[in-house]
C-alpha cells in the first residue's frame, strides 16, 4: 500500500482530523508510559481504534507520529507562555513577564499531560533524525525565554552574574518535571503557580528580619 502523510491532504475532512488527533493523543499516551522504541505501530493503532493499515493514511511512520507528538507538546507550551505574556499591559516589567511565562509554562504542561511528559521522558531515546527535526521547535521555545532573561538581566531586574541560557535550563528543568507529580487535589493550579514563582524569584531560604 502506497502510505499517505497528511501533507499529502492538506483538507481532511472533520472526521479524518478526528482520527488523526485520536491517533497522536494514544501514541503521546503509549510513548510516555512505555517510551518510544517499545511502542508499536499496532499498538497504537489498537489504542486508536483504527486498522492497523489505516495508520498509513494519517502518517508515514512512527517517527512521523512521534515528531507531530513531540511538536505538539512543545507548541501547547508555548503557546499558552505567549498568550499569558501578551496578555499583560504594555510597559510591563520583566518580573511580570516571566511570572506569566511561568504560569503559562505550568498550565501548558499539565494540561496537556501526555504530549508534554512524553518530551521529558523520551526525547534521550528518539533517532537522531527525529531530534533534529524537532530541534527547530525547541530552539524557538528556548529563545523566547532567552529573551526575557536577557531583558531582565539588561534592566536590573535579574542578577547579571549567570547566562540567560544557564538560568533558562534550571527554571524550565524544575518546572518541567511538576508534570509528573503535581497533584491537582492538594491545591488549586493559581496557588500552586504562585508558590513556583516565589521559589525561583526569591528561593527557599527563610528571609533575614531587621
Amino acid at each position: 500500500m502506497a502510505s499517505k502523510s497528511p501533507s499529502s491532504h492538506p483538507t481532511l475532512n472533520e472526521a479524518e482530523s478526528a482520527t488523526r488527533e485520536r491517533i497522536l493523543l494514544e501514541a503521546a499516551r503509549l510513548f510516555r508510559h512505555h517510551g518510544y522504541a517499545a511502542t508499536t505501530l499496532r499498538e497504537i493503532a489498537d489504542a486508536a481504534h483504527i486498522k492497523a493499515g489505516s495508520i498509513y493514511y494519517h502518517f508515514a511512520s512512527k517517527e512521523e507520529i512521534l515528531g507531530d507528538v513531540l511538536d505538539k507538546g512543545i507548541q501547547a507550551v508555548s503557546d499558552a507562555v505567549r498568550e499569558r505574556i501578551e496578555a499583560l499591559p504594555a510597559g510591563a516589567s520583566f518580573r511580570d513577564r516571566i511570572a506569566a511565562g511561568i504560569e503559562g509554562h505550568l498550565w501548558g504542561l499539565l494540561h496537556n499531560g501526555d504530549f508534554t511528559s512524553a518530551n521529558i521522558r523520551i526525547y534521550g531515546q528518539i533517532p537522531t533524525s527525529a531530534k533534529n527535526r524537532h530541534r527547530v521547535v525547541r530552539r524557538a521555545y528556548a529563545d523566547l525565554w532567552d529573551r526575557l532573561f536577557e531583558g531582565a538581566m539588561a534592566s536590573g531586574e535579574l542578577r547579571s552574574d549567570s547566562s540567560a541560557g544557564v538560568i533558562r535550563l534550571f527554571v524550565l528543568g524544575a518546572l518541567n518535571w511538576t508534570v509528573e507529580w503535581y497533584n491537582p487535589q492538594r491545591g488549586s493550579f493559581q496557588d500552586f503557580s504562585r508558590q513556583l514563582t516565589e521559589i525561583v524569584f526569591n528561593g527557599v531560604l527563610a528571609r533575614e528580619t531587621a
